[in-house]
């Protein structure tokens, strides 16, 4: 089982994420973040990814949610990297396109080792409730940077912003499913460099 645990505490945060990318993404593994939100966009990834993901985050949250947001991102990063220990055997590429009613999303990953997040989101200046969703942006700059990963975000189109944010966090999910599977045929790492 490729799996880990990270704990990263600051003045501003406190966050633990347990992932286990071999797990199903049905068992249970509770999210506990101060952001309803957000739970329901992790669990959306880790049920629709096939992966267990637990979080217990808090913050302050009383100045906004930026910290929060960006340090679960960057502890959900690091874990990411964690499970996946030297890469050998692993696809290393994933991409899904998803559907959510009128929104398409589309979230490609190469676990490269070379973090670079490209992040395709137009008018991303409104609100879901009380949590402004340019942070998301914040959010996957974190996890890419740390998880050492390329990831490109891509909202091909949306109008309703509950369901451009899922069917981002689905794909994202599904992408890095398909990344992370070994692959039988893979012998090693998957680089002519010998390394990722």
């Amino acid at each position: 089982m490729r799996k880990s645990k990270v704990h990263r505490e600051t003045t501003e945060t406190n966050v633990t994420v347990e992932l286990n990318l071999d797990a199903p993404g049905d068992a249970p593994a509770p999210i506990h973040t101060p952001i309803p939100f957000l739970n329901h966009m992790l669990d959306l990834a880790s049920k629709h990814g096939h992966f267990t993901l637990k979080i217990d985050a808090t913050g302050d949250t009383d100045v906004d949610y930026h910290h929060l947001m960006e340090d679960i991102g960057i502890t959900l990063g690091e874990a990411i990297s964690k499970a996946l220990g030297d890469k050998s055997g692993i696809e290393r590429y994933g991409s899904a396109s998803v559907p959510m009613d009128e929104s398409l999303a589309e979230v490609v990953i190469d676990l490269s080792g070379r973090p670079y997040l490209v992040y395709n989101v137009k008018d991303n200046s409104g609100y879901l409730k009380d949590l402004q969703v340019s942070l998301f942006e914040d959010f996957f700059r974190g996890l890419s940077s740390h998880g050492l990963f390329n990831l490109h975000i891509l909202l091909h189109y949306g109008r309703d912003t509950h369901h451009i944010y899922e069917a981002i966090f689905k794909a994202f999910g599904r992408a890095l499913s398909t990344a992370a599977a070994l692959n039988p045929k893979t012998k090693g790492v998957p680089s002519t460099k010998g390394t990722l």
